[in-house]
């Protein structure tokens, strides 16, 4: 397996729009593997395919203590959600930076599984949270822009210094 390289905020690649996996093959299957071993490595709870610069619906996730529960979701859709939930998000693409962000508190997603199996799946509180930022990540979107334009604006400048440190080192 293999460690990727995570873009951070503000690469503009994080804003392409991922396509539909038409069918998962060994590639893709090589691709959550590592995916996975970037994610436990970072250490994250999730991961995003955009954030690895592969620009397909594949996403990672495991919330577990114990980091044995890998989900893998593939061409995820929100089938239905309810209420909402304010929750702290950190993000492997802007590293040291959380935020409070509003999400829907109860979502039904249906996703291809990693043997291109169709999967239904019911998640509250954390695990409802990591797939909807997750699947941001899938439409171009970060974390950060739900923040106010100050603060989006702030996290942005922190984090072009922070590039630009790594590049002279």
């Amino acid at each position: 397996m293999t460690i990727l390289n995570i873009l951070n905020y503000p690469d503009p690649r994080l804003h392409n729009i991922a396509a539909p996996v038409k069918k998962v093959t060994e590639e893709h299957k090589k691709l959550i593997k590592d995916m996975a071993e970037t994610m436990y490595s970072a250490p994250g709870i999730g991961l995003a395919a955009t954030q690895v610069n592969q620009h397909i619906q594949i996403i990672v996730i495991d919330i577990s203590e114990n980091k044995d529960s890998l989900l893998v979701l593939i061409n995820p859709k929100i089938i239905d959600k309810r209420g909402e939930q304010f929750c702290e998000e950190g993000c492997l693409s802007v590293p040291g930076v959380y935020e409070k962000v509003q999400r829907s508190e109860c979502i039904k997603i249906q996703a291809l599984d990693n043997c291109g199996n169709l999967l239904k799946l019911e998640a509250d509180g954390l695990l409802s949270v990591c797939i909807q930022h997750e699947m941001d990540h899938l439409l171009g979107k970060v974390f950060v822009e739900y923040l106010s334009p100050l603060k989006k604006s702030r996290i942005k400048s922190k984090m072009i210094k922070l590039s630009k440190r790594k590049d002279t080192t």
